[in-house]
């Protein structure tokens, strides 16, 4: 094989031990690597129903034909399980040095089971695999231990850790590399916790298998000068995802106030102008000349890495203005190992508990000072963090009286960051990812804006399905960052040039896409296998704020869904992926993609 190494290693953390096991060519011609295979071992291996912080339960950390190979954005790695906080399938990316490093020990996956009976940390050394007692370890914030490893080992390992969020089991714990390269939204830290496993550290040294090394070395470095080149760039440099807080503001869809008003009076404040005056440095991921993360000096003078979701997450979303201060929780975030998207969201929802009298603790709108201890108690599960750290979705079925209308989520996983009162493609987008409402799987929230944000058309169905198969799909199986493509302009065709070059293999443009459907039509029949008779197409429909309660502020004063519209379309959805009334993938769907004993599989649970 060319351009997958065609080993993964096993790790059963219960009895110490770690097996090389080469897979067949076959999965990786029909599931290409990274979120690809994690779904694909997580269905074959995985018994239904099985407890997500379990010993049995597996976390994998998985690559695809293009990681590490030194082509533009091409440092990134998923992390997948079942998830603690949905129940479903649960993965995300994270770039990191363990993506390289991983890819050149010769793996393409790490499959991780059991639980170690004291904390540990795993070193992988080439084809080495040492347990290394965690006591001195445990307890450590997600920096402390990314430096102590790094002096410990050496400062080009690839190292992932968890917090105290993914010691004390918080739901939507990440797993957390380079001081602020998170991954993992549905509680992947929470399962690295319940393994007792606190850290991986990766070394490798080997060189990965390409059928054509010279043509890659040649559009790689053509690649990276196409980058340059594009006209977006030179502002890309400057502000990354950060100038998305003007536009959100200008279009209405800024995240205020637990979602309820779309501008934000102070929006300026955080928004990337202002942070470009307190800018220090530019961060990103290994083989990146794309660096996203902004790095400030936080109200505590302190660095933090800002991009657009964690700044509206934990400023206009909880109601603070000042960016220094939002700098300041987030880099809270980033060391205690918490998801910012998933923390704002609780957060939000607490203050508006609060706000209504539904809590007996008082937690104010832009209250830094008790924001901060309201983050501490949530990492520690103490008094009323203990609830808000299983999410909002469980906090508001403790809470009660009405709280699950603004309790925003879909399938337990926190809404990011874009306000969909007068956005019903973007709805739909939250409302049928593959994870849960997070835009990764298809941010559609621009090009709908420009075709008609009320309208609710069959084109708008189309050109999200189309987006799901590009970003959720291929992005996440190849595995490379997608900003490239997205926000410059990146041809698709440049990811087809690489994998010829890696892996001798011709793939369409429709080849690729069929994978692509093959792998988000099997997370669907993992969702639909592990809720069984609970699984539902009220799971597709986003919360229902945004169908009750209309805009209080802004332009667009008064906007809200229409249900049964948005009940239309996704009808329609349902109807063009193939998938029966409830949402569940077809028999013939499946068949058609391939996956034949899967929908055998599935017709238990239908």
């Amino acid at each position: 094989m060319y351009g997958w190494t065609g080993v993964f290693l096993k790790i059963d953390l219960s009895k110490s031990k770690a097996v090389a096991e080469t897979y067949d060519e076959s999965l990786a011609l029909n599931f290409l690597g990274g979120r690809g295979f994690a779904v694909k071992i997580l269905w074959d291996t995985l018994k239904q129903g099985t407890d997500p912080l379990s010993p049995e339960n597996k976390l994998i950390f998985a690559a695809g034909p293009l990681t590490a190979i030194g082509l533009p954005n091409s440092g990134k790695l998923v992390v997948a399980s079942k998830s603690p906080l949905t129940g479903g399938y649960g993965d995300g990316n994270s770039g990191t040095w363990a993506a390289v490093n991983m890819r050149k020990a010769g793996y393409d996956a790490l499959i991780i089971e059991g639980k170690a009976q004291t904390p540990v940390i795993l070193h992988i050394k080439d084809k080495a695999c040492e347990f290394v007692d965690a006591k001195d370890f445990w307890g450590l914030n997600s920096f402390e231990t990314h430096e102590q490893l790094s002096k410990k080992y050496s400062r080009t390992a690839g190292i992932v850790s968890i917090g105290p969020a993914g010691e004390n089991l918080i739901k939507f714990a990440t797993i957390v590399s380079q001081e602020g390269r998170a991954g993992g939204r549905p509680g992947m830290g929470a399962v690295m916790g319940s393994k007792n496993l606190k850290a991986i550290v990766i070394e490798g040294s080997s060189s990965i298998p390409l059928a054509d090394p010279n043509e890659m070395k040649k559009l790689a470095a053509d690649g990276y000068r196409e980058v340059l080149a594009k006209p977006l760039y030179a502002f890309w440099k400057r502000q990354g995802t950060m100038s998305t807080v003007e536009w959100s503001q200008e279009n209405s869809a800024l995240p205020t106030f637990n979602y309820r008003q779309g501008v934000f009076d102070r929006a300026e404040e955080i928004g990337g102008f202002a942070m470009e005056k307190i800018k220090i440095a530019n961060r990103g991921c290994p083989q990146c000349n794309m660096t996203c993360g902004n790095v400030v000096k936080d109200s505590e003078g302190k660095d933090s890495e800002l991009d657009y979701e964690n700044v509206i997450m934990l400023g206009s979303n909880i109601g603070l203005g000042n960016l220094g201060q939002v700098a300041t929780l987030n880099r809270m975030a980033d060391e205690l190992g918490f998801d910012s998207i998933s923390l704002g969201n609780v957060l939000g929802f607490a203050m508006e508990a609060s706000e209504k009298g539904l809590i007996a603790e008082k937690i104010q709108w832009g209250q830094f000072e008790e924001t901060k201890a309201l983050i501490n108690d949530i990492a520690y599960r103490r008094g009323l963090g203990a609830v808000l750290a299983e999410g909002v979705r469980a906090a508001s079925a403790a809470i009660g009286n009405g709280s699950s209308d603004w309790a925003m989520h879909v399938k337990g996983l926190e809404v990011s960051g874009y306000d969909c009162h007068a956005a019903p493609g973007m709805a739909l987008a939250y409302g049928t990812s593959s994870i849960g409402a997070h835009h990764k799987d298809a941010w559609v929230i621009t090009w709908e804006i420009k075709a008609g944000r009320g309208n609710y058309d069959e084109e708008k169905v189309d050109y999200l399905i189309k987006t799901q198969l590009i970003r959720g799909g291929l992005f996440e199986a190849l595995t490379v960052c997608r900003f490239p493509y997205n926000s410059l302009g990146f041809e698709l065709e440049w990811y087809q040039k690489y994998l010829r070059a890696a892996t001798g293999v011709e793939f369409s443009l429709e080849q690729l896409n069929q994978i692509s459907d093959r792998i988000l039509n099997l997370m669907r029949a993992f969702w639909v296998r592990e809720y069984k008779e609970k699984w539902t197409r009220d799971l597709d429909v986003p919360p229902m704020r945004w169908f009750k309660e209309p805009l209080t502020e802004g332009t667009l004063k008064g906007s809200m869904l229409d249900f049964k519209k948005y009940n239309d379309m996704l009808n329609t959805y349902y109807e063009k992926r193939g998938w029966d009334e409830r949402g569940i993938p077809k028999k013939s769907t499946l068949e058609r993609l391939g996956l034949v004993d899967e929908a055998k599989q599935l017709d238990t649970y239908r």
